[in-house]
């Protein structure tokens, strides 16, 4: 397995890990309230899930998976972007509610997680091929 694929893999078990922990916490305080602020955790456990564990191991699989020609993945600087990015825009829009920061935060986040799915497409167009296309 291309050492990408596993730091992003490894990096969305961190995120699933955190993310359930805090739905089990929600879950837990839904049936027997401790703690008000416990709510302010939704919307981390929905990003952490949502983009950290699920878009990060989508793209993961993808990169190892895609075909490669010539013994070669190409390019693999905006693959590496597009995990930078993902796990920064994650980390803001995710950890930014639950800080109490400013919107901006959060649409710096959002924006983030779109330039990784921009770098990623970047990235993994060159391997998509036709069936019975030449490999050049």
């Amino acid at each position: 397995m291309p050492r990408l694929s596993c730091w992003f893999i490894r990096a969305a078990l961190i995120y699933l890990t955190v993310g359930i922990t805090f739905g089990a916490l929600l879950l837990f305080h839904k049936g027997i309230p401790f703690a008000p602020f416990v709510w302010r955790l939704l919307p981390v456990h929905v990003e952490f899930l949502l983009f950290g564990w699920t878009v990060q191991l989508a793209m993961g699989v993808a990169f190892w998976i895609f075909p490669r020609f010539w013994r070669s993945r190409g390019n693999e600087t905006p693959a590496w972007l597009a995990f930078g990015l993902i796990n920064l825009g994650v980390c803001l829009a995710g950890l930014g509610p639950l800080l109490g920061a400013p919107s901006l935060v959060i649409l710096l986040g959002r924006l983030a997680e779109a330039g990784a799915a921009a770098a990623f497409a970047l990235h993994i167009w060159s391997r998509v091929k036709p069936p019975g296309a030449q490999i050049a």
